[in-house]
């Protein structure tokens, strides 16, 4: 499996250096930054996109719970305090778990084991998505709505997350990558043109020949014509029957 990428947000060091050597034989997980404070921890956050916390909840004058307000909400959380007053807090914003210092491998184990078992279970569903499905995405920090897959006109990648173009003529940023989407949407609607976009052929206005090679599709409600590529005119050609 794809090694699932964290970040350690701790303001002691040697519990960073702790966690991260217990971290070490499971390479199912890609520790790519740590933190001393909220503050650096939402900044390696913006750079890194990881989809998990270690995170501890006495920081220096602020708590952990600080950095759930400023984060996506899809990021997985693992608790690792030396204070269990507030595991029941912890598990009411969703926590993955709730470790207690100084942190036992064996305890750690099940936690991980149970993780990443969880994270293949849901890549073996890939494909689930059913072109009547509806799915709920955020718009922003204060808003959420429901998108039905078979509005979902364009989706276009925007580093780790992808942008979704839908028929209302609104989109949204997605924390998913486009190979993700690839792998759940159902593939008799949605096709790759090009290695930066995902479109539904049920929206397709008209697609444009400019040579034997090069093929522009225009959608619906969507103003600027896309390029398909070589690589996959071929493959809509022979599954499609389109171009």
């Amino acid at each position: 499996m794809t090694p699932i990428k964290a970040i350690i947000v701790d303001d002691e060091r040697l519990a960073r250096v702790s966690l991260r050597r217990l971290l070490e034989p499971y390479p199912e997980i890609e520790i790519v930054g740590e933190a001393d404070s909220c503050k650096s921890a939402i900044d390696l956050i913006d750079t890194n996109k990881p989809n998990l916390v270690f995170l501890d909840i006495q920081l220096s004058g602020e708590t952990g719970f600080d950095l759930l307000e400023s984060i996506d909400k899809s990021i997985k959380i693992f608790f690792v305090t030396a204070f269990d007053d507030f595991a029941i807090r912890a598990f009411e914003v969703n926590a993955i778990d709730y470790l207690l210092k100084p942190v036992s491998p064996q305890r750690l184990k099940v936690s991980l084991d149970r993780l990443i078992n969880r994270e293949d279970v849901q890549k073996n569903v890939a494909n689930s998505y059913e072109y009547s499905d509806s799915i709920y995405v955020r718009i922003s920090n204060y808003a959420s709505r429901f998108i039905k897959i078979g509005t979902i006109t364009l989706i276009e990648p925007v580093g780790n997350y992808s942008k979704i173009f839908t028929t209302d003529g609104k989109n949204c940023l997605v924390l998913k990558t486009l190979k993700q989407w690839q792998e759940e949407l159902p593939g008799n609607y949605f096709v790759r043109i090009h290695r930066s976009c995902i479109i539904n052929i049920e929206h397709v206005d008209r697609i444009e020949i400019d040579s034997k090679t090069q093929h522009r599709v225009f959608l619906k409600n969507i103003p600027k014509p896309l390029d398909v590529s070589r690589r996959y005119a071929k493959k809509l050609k022979s599954t499609h029957h389109i171009i």
